[in-house]
């Protein structure tokens, strides 16, 4: 290229959610996406080719995460400013959420790079609308470590029973983690979900106790959401007074403090 050639139209980056469990809940604009991206990098390129051969997507693959992702980053963003459309995965669900894309989407924000979000499936939205819990105030503590340690301060940052706290875990991790809130709020209530939109799905809700006990009759899940749930107002619908005005109305709810 010379110094009169004109320099190439940027790229654009896809942020685009995957399935969390079950192949077919990839949405109709995320699989268009995918065909037509010049490169998608995963978190997991195993598990993306796996589902873009179900939904018949020949693509070109690229690993990004574990390691090495500053080196990674740095090579799909030269991409990105060549003109390349590409698409950024994580093994399951949004990417960024709880795994290593933040860094990509800065330096594209950083370097004039559109940044497009394909939305979809998310564990973090299901789990929560499956706990029924009303969704309006909680915490996300991402994947929990698995040293007693460690997810001792992650617990402790975010005092355990004060707000709704959302984390991801394995078995080994939610071991741990139920014997630490055994220790410090028995009484705090824990719902699980467990391997979400897949054929052995369940949902689990409970107190620590009752959460172990249930859990020696049941194998082991592979991908559980951890929530604790935490202290709220919570409104009481008494029925409507179809005579009140809409203010009227509101001012009849009762508020109990559970």
């Amino acid at each position: 290229m010379t110094a009169d050639d004109p320099q190439p139209k940027p790229g654009i980056l896809f942020l685009v959610a995957v399935p969390i469990g079950n192949v077919d809940d990839l949405t109709v604009r995320a699989i268009r996406i995918l065909r037509e991206a010049d490169l998608i990098a995963s978190e997991d390129p195993g598990k993306t080719r796996q589902l873009l051969s179900h939904h018949g997507i020949d693509a070109t693959l690229t690993s990004y995460g574990p390691t090495n992702i500053k080196e990674k980053a740095d090579i799909l963003l030269d991409r990105l400013h060549q003109g390349a459309q590409i698409a950024l995965v994580s093994d399951c669900g949004s990417p960024v959420i709880a795994d290593p894309g933040a860094l990509l989407v800065t330096l594209a924000h950083t370097h004039g790079i559109q940044v497009i979000s394909i939305p979809g499936p998310s564990s973090l939205a299901a789990a929560v609308a499956l706990a029924g819990l009303p969704g309006d105030r909680f915490v996300f503590l991402g994947q929990l470590p698995e040293t007693r340690a460690g997810i001792r301060r992650c617990l402790s940052t975010h005092s355990i029973g004060t707000i709704d706290a959302v984390a991801f875990c394995n078995g080994t991790s939610l071991a741990l983690a139920l014997d630490i809130v055994a220790d410090v709020a028995p009484r705090c209530t824990i719902v699980l979900a467990c391997d979400l939109t897949k054929p052995n799905e369940r949902i689990m809700r409970g107190t620590v106790f009752q959460i172990r006990r249930d859990l020696k009759n049941l194998p082991t899940p592979e991908d559980i959401t951890l929530i604790l749930t935490g202290k709220r107002k919570r409104i009481e619908w008494t029925g409507r007074n179809k005579s009140a005005t809409p203010a009227q109305s509101l001012s009849s709810r009762r508020i109990s403090t559970r």
